[in-house]
């Protein structure tokens, strides 16, 4: 269980019902019960009002001991307490800029709690009767009792030992490389777009969601100002696999590659000598270098220039794709539009538009650089290329419960098209797995 919701109280008072006599007598239990300033309850207690609230979610214990001391001082009228709700999240920080949390009413204010709300938050129940403005009862009509009805159930695609598991290495990862900005990790099943796990550093307690979330804030929290209190928690709630935007380098060479093969533009990814690398390329009079300019690669399969990661070969073959068939793979790779992923404030992707891309802006979006993406976007559209060609949109919620009928609704896969053919997707797993192998990623 991630999150879930479990009965409190809620304590209100109706001014006009309590006894003049008994007035400091309630604000000083009151105040003293629920750890409240006297004066202010007692502001309460005597305003010219139907009702005022005291104190929201609160444990039954407390609500208990007031009600003995009611009876005990015989107050029959003009203190309420009233069924509520506090939501709760036994694993306290782990996944919580995915599941997000609650506010004081229960309405959800982030993460799947805010996406999901219509789906969770179920219908007040309600005690309708005739009263007057002071609260007393008009007529004889009785009380009529509407009960509430619990909110659906989410079942999630998170698996809680490979979040977990993501969280753990993050934090190490943040720490030991002293990332300042944090970092993320996304884990998603390219089969069915199941985020299995979506890691964010650094986390915070979803129970306490606006309290200091580190040791060095801890330290000048009580000291910062209320701006900056708010700076500080926003970027904690921010969701850096969603809304975060960054240059994803090398990595994109995949799609380069995928999008010339498929094209036909390479037919062998192993015939050597099909490219040359001199440690650089001009492009319209501006000279790009590869990043081992000082001892080119010299003669080159395809492969090897993955395993290379040697940037003049996906120049050429951006050269040869032209910027609106490049462009049209961006597109059907999901890299121009949000993923649509099931979570509030994803980001889109920063491109120059295709009436605007040069010969230089094509070179360099072909290896990786000059604009960006989201993290989830490169995980959706890497995804493509692993499941044999299509597009898949990433989703983190897979079924629905009714809490009435305990129906179980399925959320279905959706896919937004063929990519590239099953064909390409191969040869291009197959130099993927040669970099980690053999390449330059076999170190890592």
């Amino acid at each position: 269980m991630l999150a879930i919701s479990s009965t409190v109280e809620t304590v209100t008072v109706n001014p006009g019902n309590i006894n003049k006599n008994d007035k400091e007598k309630v604000a000083k239990k009151l105040s003293d019960l629920f750890e409240l300033d006297y004066e202010t309850i007692l502001k309460k207690v005597n305003k010219r009002s139907s009702i005022e609230t005291i104190a929201k979610k609160v444990e039954k214990d407390k609500t208990d001991e007031l009600r003995v001391w009611m009876e005990e001082n015989n107050i029959t009228s003009g203190i309420n307490i009233d069924e509520d709700t506090k939501r709760y999240y036994p694993n306290s920080s782990v996944a919580s800029q995915i599941i997000g949390f609650c506010g004081s009413d229960n309405q959800g204010l982030d993460g799947i709690e805010a996406k999901y709300d219509e789906e969770l938050k179920g219908k007040q129940g309600a005690i309708q009767r005739h009263a007057d403005a002071k609260g007393s009862e008009i007529g004889k009509e009785g009380e009529n009792y509407v009960a509430a009805i619990d909110g659906n159930d989410l079942i999630l695609t998170i698996d809680m030992t490979i979040q977990s598991i993501a969280e753990k290495y993050l934090k190490e990862a943040c720490i030991d490389n002293k990332c300042t900005d944090g970092g993320n990790i996304v884990i998603m099943n390219p089969q069915n777009g199941d985020i299995l796990a979506m890691a964010t550093y650094p986390s915070y307690d979803l129970n306490s969601p606006y309290s200091a979330y580190t040791d060095e804030l801890r330290e000048t929290w009580d000291t910062l100002e209320k701006s900056e209190k708010t700076k500080n928690l926003q970027a904690v709630w921010r969701n850096k696999a969603i809304a975060d935007t960054y240059e994803p380098g090398s990595v994109f060479k995949l799609v380069t590659a995928s999008a010339a093969i498929e094209e036909g533009i390479v037919t062998d990814i192993d015939k050597e000598g099909e490219f040359n690398c001199n440690g650089g390329i001009e492009v319209a009079g501006v000279r790009i270098k590869c990043w081992r300019y000082y001892r080119p690669h010299g003669s080159e399969s395809l492969r090897l220039g993955l395993m290379n990661s040697c940037n003049p070969v996906f120049i050429g073959l951006g050269q040869k794709l032209g910027v609106e068939k490049y462009y049209s793979y961006l597109n059907k790779f999901r890299l121009l539009n949000k993923t649509n992923i099931d979570l509030p404030g994803e980001a889109n992707s920063i491109f120059l538009a295709e009436n605007k891309a040069g010969p230089v802006e094509l070179a360099t979006i072909s290896f990786g650089q000059r604009f960006e993406i989201t993290p989830i976007q490169l995980v959706t559209a890497v995804s493509a290329i692993a499941n044999g060609g299509d597009s898949i949109q990433p989703r983190v919620v897979k079924q629905i419960i009714n809490s009435e009928t305990k129906e179980v609704m399925d959320v279905p896969v959706k896919t937004n098209g063929t990519v590239i053919s099953k064909e390409t997707s191969e040869k291009v797993l197959s130099m993927m797995e040669s970099v980690v192998s053999e390449g330059t990623r076999k170190k890592c």
